[in-house]
């Protein structure tokens, strides 16, 4: 009766991930096919508290422990789509949190390395993802905003926290051609915006994508 239970549970809960691509995804315009492939096979719910995971599949943030908070399942497929990623691409990321949009990386990209801050998240979100089986993520506990220089250069670099300036130590660790996606911003109280950078010979492209609201990023670049 109990693993009948189960099978019936996770059956719903892919039915309402697959309903999640195709009503919240796809209808918001994201069209990478890896991305979108990503997004219906990582299982959102067990990055998400039991007590909440009736809501894992909803368009809106869920909150996770220690005050932080899972984005939207829209932020995620739009700030993994805009690294532009291929199945060589390593890439770097700043605020682990509960793993989730590491999971997504890790189904397009090559490589991935993670920094998160904060030693219960961080240890959760590898117990989770080593669960899963995932042998191209690498995990630290440290402070992100410093990065991780002796695995640079990266082809991607996304931070889940939002800076409160441009973070330099990460600019100088993607490769030519590199992309961040970064929001932007003092505090979830301020203005925020997404912003996308690119490293050219001839310095660093700016872009601007569209305001978000993000918890803040936390370590050196506070200072």
């Amino acid at each position: 009766m109990f693993n009948r239970n189960r099978n019936s549970q996770e059956s719903d809960y892919h039915t309402q991930r697959m309903r999640m691509v195709d009503e919240q995804i796809i209808h918001q315009g994201i069209c990478d096919t890896a991305v979108l492939e990503a997004m219906r096979k990582v299982p959102r719910h067990l990055f998400i508290p039991e007590k909440y995971r009736c809501s894992a599949y909803t368009d809106g943030p869920q909150p996770i422990d220690e005050g932080q908070t899972i984005s939207q399942p829209y932020i995620v497929a739009s700030m993994t789509e805009e690294l532009e990623l291929t199945s060589g691409s390593r890439v770097l990321e700043i605020g682990t949190g509960s793993g989730y949009q590491t999971a997504v990386l890790a189904e397009v990209a090559s490589e991935v390395y993670t920094i998160e801050i904060i030693a219960q998240l961080a240890e959760s979100a590898e117990r989770i993802l080593n669960k899963l089986g995932y042998k191209n993520i690498f995990t630290r506990l440290g402070d992100g905003s410093i990065g991780w220089p002796d695995a640079a250069p990266f082809d991607g670099i996304i931070i889940t926290a939002a800076a409160p300036r441009m973070p330099d130590a990460l600019l100088a660790q993607l490769a030519d051609g590199g992309r961040m996606i970064v929001p932007v911003g003092k505090s979830v109280w301020e203005s925020q915006n997404l912003v996308k950078l690119r490293k050219t010979t001839q310095g660093i492209d700016k872009r601007v994508l569209y305001p978000v609201r993000f918890v803040a990023m936390h370590g050196e670049i506070e200072e």
